[in-house]
C-alpha cells in the first residue's frame, strides 16, 4: 500500500459518526480505557511468556475487592430472594439476557442450572426434576451467536424487545440483564420489555452507574427505572483495553452463578453443605491456583505451543465434553476480538478454517448441541423484512444473516471426522481439555479421536479445583485460564500494542469507536483525524483482493498510514 487516501466518502462517514453516534462514543467508560496495571503487557510478553501471563493476571485481582462488597449487599440478597420466589412459585423462570460475551454467559448460566438436574437426577424427586425448566436465556441474535458473532444486532433495542416477547417474559419471572459496559442497546431493550410486562428485573454491569447515567440516555432510562434493581460490579479497567470478555464478564459469571447456586441451595437445602461458605474466599482460592507456579506454567506452556502452531499456519482443535460451552465462548470471541477467521460451518468450503475449534468425541453434532445446552438451541428465523423493520443497513436487508437452527447444526462440533481441520496444514493439533468430573468414557473417546491428528496434547489443570452443586469453580477455572491463554497467544504473536488490541474489526458502532480511540492514543492524532483515517482504511481494504492472504485490521492499515505521515 502506498499513501492512504482520505476520500470524501471517508470524511463524510467520519463526520456522520462523530455527529450522530454520540451514544456509541464510549471512551469515558473505564471498561473501554487502558488499565495502568497492565500497561507493560506488550513488553512483558516480549521478555517471556511467563512474565506476560503474570501481567495479564493482575487484572483478575481487581475482582475480589468488588465482589466481597457485592455479595454482602442488599441487591445481591434481593436477587437471590427473587430467584427463590420464582422457582418456588407456580410459574416463572430465572431468565438471563446478554449480548456477545454476556449472551454466551447467559446461555452458560441457564445450562449450569439445567445440568445440575441432569447430573444429580438420581438424588431428586420427579417434582424436583421439573425445576430444570425454570431457567432460560436470551442471546442477542439467538443461540446461533454462541458459535458465530452476530455483532451488528447489539445496536438495536427493538431487536432485544422482540426476543423477550418471543420468550414470553412476564409476571413471575426473575429477569437478569447482563451488559459488560452497561450500555448495550439490545440487552437494555430486553430489560425494558421485561419491566413493562411484570418481571422482577435486575441490571448487572461493570462501570460506575453515575457515569453511565450522566452520558448515555438509554442507560439513564434503565438505571432510573423503579422496577429495576441495579447491581454495579465496577472493578476497574480490563487487562486489555476494551476486552470486556475478561474481568467484566468474569465478575458477572461469578455473580450470576453464585446467585443461582445460593437460590438452588435454599430451594433444595440438602445440597447447601456442598456450596462455599464464603464465595469471595472460594474465588480467591481459585485465583491463587491459577497464579501458582504450576498454574502459570500450565498456561505459559500452552501459549507457547499454540503460538508455534499458528505461526506455522496450523490449526488447533480442542476436544472436550465437560465445559465445552465455556470453550465455545472463548473460541467464538477470538474472531471479532483479534480479526482471525471465524468458526466455519460444513457449508463453507474453501474458506480458511478458524485457528481454533471445539469438538466433542462422545456425541454426533446435532445431539451435541442439545447435550451442551441441556435443551434444544433457540435460534432466530431472521428475514429481510426483520432487518428492514429494525432499520438495519441495506447489506443485512439484501443478505439476511443465516442464523437459523438449520444453520447452527452445520457447524460440526460432534464426533464426526474433521479432515478439514487436518489436511493441507503444516501443523494440526488436537488438544484434550481435562476437567474434573468428566464423563468416565470421555478419556478413551478423546484419545481415539485425537489419534487422527498429527499432534496430540493434553490441557489438564495443574492444581485442585473445588466442587459445588453448579460446578461454579470448574467453569470459572476454564474461563479465566482460556481468557489468559487466547489473549496471551495473540499478545505473544504481536497482535497487542501496549495493552490495546491492535487487530480489531469494525463490526458494530462500539467497535468503530474503539478503533478510532486506539488510533488517537497510538497514532497521536485527534478524534476526527483518526475517524477519517479508519474509514479510509476500511474503504481501501474493501477494494483489495484478500483471497490469497490474510485480511488486515483497519487499525493496522490506518496506524501504518499515520506513522508514515
Amino acid at each position: 500500500m502506498n499513501k492512504l487516501t482520505i476520500t470524501e466518502r471517508a470524511k463524510s462517514l467520519a463526520r456522520d459518526f462523530i455527529d450522530n453516534e454520540k451514544q456509541f462514543q464510549l471512551g469515558f467508560l473505564p471498561t473501554e480505557q487502558s488499565n495502568p496495571i497492565t500497561a507493560t503487557l506488550e513488553e512483558d510478553f516480549k521478555r517471556s511468556t511467563w512474565a506476560g501471563v503474570q501481567c495479564l493476571q493482575r487484572g483478575d485481582r481487581q475482582m475480589p475487592i468488588t465482589m466481597r462488597h457485592v455479595f454482602s449487599s442488599p441487591q445481591f440478597r434481593a436477587l437471590v430472594d427473587s430467584m427463590v420466589e420464582t422457582v418456588t412459585g407456580p410459574k416463572g423462570r430465572i431468565i438471563f439476557s446478554g449480548c456477545g460475551a454476556t449472551g454466551r454467559l447467559s446461555i452458560l448460566l441457564e445450562s449450569m442450572w439445567r445440568d445440575f438436574f441432569h447430573r444429580r437426577a438420581a438424588e431428586l424427586t420427579p417434582e424436583e426434576l421439573k425445576l430444570a425448566d425454570r431457567s432460560a436465556s436470551i442471546m442477542t441474535g439467538g443461540d446461533f451467536a454462541l458459535i458465530r458473532s452476530v455483532e451488528f444486532f447489539e445496536d438495536y433495542a427493538e431487536g432485544g424487545r422482540r426476543q423477550a416477547e418471543a420468550l414470553r417474559v412476564g409476571e413471575g419471572d426473575t429477569f437478569v440483564a447482563i451488559t459488560e459496559g452497561g450500555e448495550t442497546s439490545s440487552v437494555l431493550g430486553t430489560l425494558k420489555y421485561a419491566a413493562e410486562h411484570g418481571a422482577r428485573c435486575f441490571l448487572v454491569f461493570n462501570n460506575p452507574a453515575d457515569l453511565l447515567r450522566g452520558f448515555l440516555d438509554r442507560c439513564r432510562e434503565a438505571i432510573d427505572n423503579p422496577k429495576v434493581t441495579v447491581i454495579d460490579l465496577y472493578c476497574g479497567s480490563m487487562s486489555v483495553a476494551g476486552s470486556t470478555r475478561m474481568q467484566a464478564t468474569s465478575s458477572e459469571q461469578l455473580l450470576g452463578s453464585c446467585a443461582l447456586e445460593a437460590a438452588l441451595c435454599r430451594v433444595l437445602p440438602r445440597f447447601a453443605k456442598e456450596t462455599a461458605a464464603d464465595y469471595t474466599l472460594a474465588f480467591e482460592k481459585l485465583l491463587a491456583g491459577l497464579e501458582s507456579d504450576a498454574g502459570r506454567q500450565m498456561i505459559a506452556d500452552q501459549i507457547a505451543f499454540e503460538k508455534g502452531v499458528y505461526e506455522a499456519g496450523g490449526r488447533i482443535t480442542y476436544l472436550a465434553d465437560k465445559c465445552m460451552l465455556d470453550l465455545f465462548t472463548d473460541t467464538t470471541e477470538r474472531a471479532p476480538t483479534f480479526m482471525i477467521p471465524p468458526l466455519r460451518s460444513s457449508r463453507e468450503k474453501g474458506f480458511s478454517q478458524s485457528w481454533a475449534f471445539v469438538k466433542n468425541p462422545l456425541h454426533a453434532t446435532e445431539e451435541c448441541w442439545s447435550e451442551m445446552m441441556r435443551r434444544r438451541p433457540r435460534c432466530l428465523e431472521f428475514t429481510a423484512d426483520d432487518a428492514r423493520s429494525l432499520g438495519m443497513p441495506q447489506s443485512f436487508i439484501d443478505h439476511p444473516p443465516l442464523i437459523k437452527y438449520s444453520d447452527l447444526v452445520t457447524y460440526m462440533i460432534g464426533n464426526e471426522p474433521a479432515p478439514e481441520r487436518i489436511e493441507g496444514y503444516p501443523r494440526a493439533a488436537a488438544v484434550v481439555l481435562n476437567v474434573p468430573g468428566a464423563d468416565p468414557s470421555f478419556a478413551a473417546a478423546a484419545k481415539q479421536m485425537a489419534s487422527a491428528w498429527p499432534e496430540q496434547r493434553d490441557f489438564t489443570f495443574a492444581f485442585p479445583i473445588d466442587d459445588s452443586p453448579l460446578e461454579i469453580w470448574k467453569h470459572l477455572a476454564v474461563k479465566l485460564a482460556f481468557n489468559c491463554l487466547s489473549t496471551g497467544t495473540m499478545a505473544a504473536m504481536g497482535r497487542i500494542a501496549g495493552n490495546w488490541m491492535s487487530w480489531v474489526s469494525m463490526s458494530n458502532k462500539k467497535l468503530i469507536d474503539r478503533c478510532i480511540r486506539l488510533l488517537v492514543e497510538l497514532g497521536k492524532v485527534d478524534y476526527e483525524t483518526a475517524a477519517q483515517t479508519i474509514f479510509a482504511a476500511q474503504e481501501w481494504i474493501a477494494a483489495q483482493d484478500w483471497s490469497k492472504s490474510e485480511e488486515p485490521s483497519p487499525v493496522q492499515v490506518a496506524l501504518a498510514a499515520l506513522r508514515r505521515a
